[in-house]
Formats: structure tokens, sequence, C-alpha cells
């Protein structure tokens, strides 16, 4: 059987349709799979020993310059590679006008999609001649792109445990030892300040309490602190500052690279970001708060996972801006924020005092 997938973005979208790969290699042993996704997010699946082929896009890049020759040869490259294999099965786990038109124009006589109730643009559904609908338990996002894949088979969702993983090589995963023994450090926590949106973020002085109190109870900790642009390393050397010794700020990494130091940390703590979705991925445990979005749709699946969702009325208001912004950052608590952690590193090695 030769399947495709089409999930092109974002980062943690793609991540959270990982655990397809698992199902279908269960319900469907033998299948070759393929996967449509953005060139931005290749890094993601390259080198993934359940992918057959990645068939990369470049939508963003192509809608910028979409006259010149270089575009028209690369959509025709891309519609070629597409064509050329017969597949038996296309899941559109995007539900946009875009990832519709793939699933047209591939070959395949069965394609599924979402319902009309859950795609991200209606005209979606004039390419795909299957549609699913999710359970009222689909809350999360692994759980949706996982009941749209087990539609054709008879291998029962719930029968499958849920699992993904990020390819590193021997190069990544040598930088990422280096860095691991640098530290120095049992257990090893990793704090990622930034994310996209201002009111996904905490505050700086929730960021040093909390760093106290994991030190506090594990003296031998070490704290890395990530970060992926200026502002976000400015308050990572803040923190760092402000813990001493037991801290050190990450350089500058590749995604692979990045990947690999999250293999080895003991515990990742952040908002709905990238660096969470990363973590969850490879099997590190995390903990993620949420103010504008709701955890239990868009945070990682799985008991390893705690997610603190703000307590505030107008919790996943999803707003980029907000005249409440300081009181809801406050709202996550520093107490809450610990407990979770502490669960989640009694349960990675139980005992580091």
């Amino acid at each position: 059987m030769r399947i495709l997938i089409i999930k092109t973005s974002s980062l943690g979208d793609v991540i959270h349709a990982l655990p397809a790969l698992e199902y279908l290699l269960q319900a469907a042993p033998g299948a070759t799979v393929d996967w449509v996704v953005d060139e931005a997010f290749a890094e993601l699946l390259a080198g993934n020993p359940l992918i057959n082929r990645l068939l990369l896009v470049a939508f963003r890049r192509w809608k910028k310059s979409p006259f010149v020759r270089q575009t028209r040869s690369e959509i025709l490259q891309f519609v070629a590679t597409l064509r050329q294999e017969p597949y038996d099965l296309v899941f559109d786990l995007q539900g946009n006008i875009k990832s519709g038109l793939v699933c047209a124009l591939s070959r395949a006589p069965v394609k599924i999609g979402f319902s009309k109730a859950h795609q991200q643009e209606r005209l979606n559904g004039l390419f795909t001649n299957r549609k699913v609908g999710f359970l009222p338990s689909d809350r999360n996002a692994a759980q949706r792109y996982l009941r749209v894949v087990s539609a054709p088979f008879t291998l029962p969702l719930e029968s499958v445990e849920p699992h993904s993983d990020i390819h590193t090589g021997g190069g990544d995963d040598t930088y990422a030892q280096q860095v691991v023994e640098r530290a120095a450090g049992q257990p090893l926590i990793l704090f990622h300040n930034g994310t996209t949106w201002t009111t996904k973020l905490w505050y700086g002085d929730g960021w040093k309490q909390l760093a106290d109190a994991l030190l506090l109870r594990y003296p031998q900790a070490t704290i890395l602190l990530s970060w992926g642009n200026t502002e976000e390393q400015a308050l990572a050397e803040e923190i760092a500052r402000h813990i001493g010794k037991r801290a050190v700020v990450l350089g500058k990494m590749s995604l692979k690279q990045f990947v690999a130091v999250l293999k080895r940390v003991d515990l990742v703590v952040g908002g709905d970001t990238g660096p969470i979705h990363l973590a969850a991925a490879v099997g590190t445990p995390t903990v993620s708060f949420y103010r504008c979005t709701d955890g239990s749709l868009n945070g990682p699946l799985g008991r390893q996972h705690a997610i603190v969702q703000s307590p505030l009325p107008c919790t996943t208001c999803l707003k980029k801006a907000c005249e409440r912004d300081d009181e809801c950052r406050k709202s996550i608590s520093v107490q809450s924020v610990l407990a979770a952690a502490i669960t989640g590193l009694t349960d990675r090695t139980k005992e580091f005092r």
C-alpha cells in the first residue's frame, strides 16, 4: 500500500502529526508512507525511518514571487514528482485550499480529510472524497490527526500508544553530549522563555522564582536556558545571572542540534512554543503553560506532559494583545508550575536529592 500524508506546517502541527506514522506502521504493515511538508519544516522529518520520501513545497516563498521562472519550475517539478507515485490513500491533515490542491493532483482514488466543521478553509472539502469527524474526546490536535488517519483501518485508535521521534545524526548527538558534559548537573532542566505571541509569555520574576525553588529542591541541578531571538536571549541571560553558577545559556544551534540536546535533558519548561513540542516528540517530559490558547488542544499528549492553564475566565481567548496581559501572566503561579515540574522529574529519575 502506498500512502501520502499532507501536513505542510507549522512546526507544532507537524510534530502533532508524527504519531500517525506509528499508527500506520501497525495498521498497515509493509505500507510505504510519503509526506508533503513545507521546506521550512523538512528538517523535522528528514531521516525518519518511517517515511519513505519527503515531497517539499514552498507555498509562502512561491506566493511572494508567483510569476518568476524559478517558482514556476519548482511547482511543475513538485507536481511531476507527486504524480509519479500511484498512491492508494492520501490523508490531508492540513485542511486548507493549498493542501486540497495537492490532494487533488495526486493519483490516489481515496482522499481522506476533515469534516466540514474542522477544515481550515471550507473549499478544502471539494478535494477530498471521504470526510472524518471527531469524537468529543478528540480534544488534542494529535488525537484529531490520528482519528483521520485511522478512518480506513480496522485497528482501534485507542489500542496504539501515541509515539513519535525526530531523527538526529552523529554530529548532532556529539554536539549535544558536549553540552551536557559541560553543564554537569543532575537533573538537567531546560527553560525556554520565548514564543511567538506576547500573550503566550510568562513573566521574568516567575522564571527566577521557579529556578530558585527547583534548585532548593535539587541543589545539584543545572538549568539550561535556550532562546530563539535577541529579546529571548536577553531574558535568558538575565535569568542566568540571577541563578548563578547552576545556569548555562545555550548558544545558537541548528534545529537537529537542539533536538539532540532536548533528548538528553530531564525536563523542559515553557509556554505554548515549538521547543515544548520538540521535546515531547523525542520523549522528554515537559511542563507547559497556556494563557490565550487551550492547553488541552495545543499541548503535548501523554501523561509525562503537564499542562498548566491560566485560571482566568477569559483564558483561551486567542488574543495576540490584551490590556490584562500582566495580570494574565501572573495568573500562572510559580507553585503550579513547580508542582508539575517536581512530578515530571520524579517520574523521570525518581530521586536526585
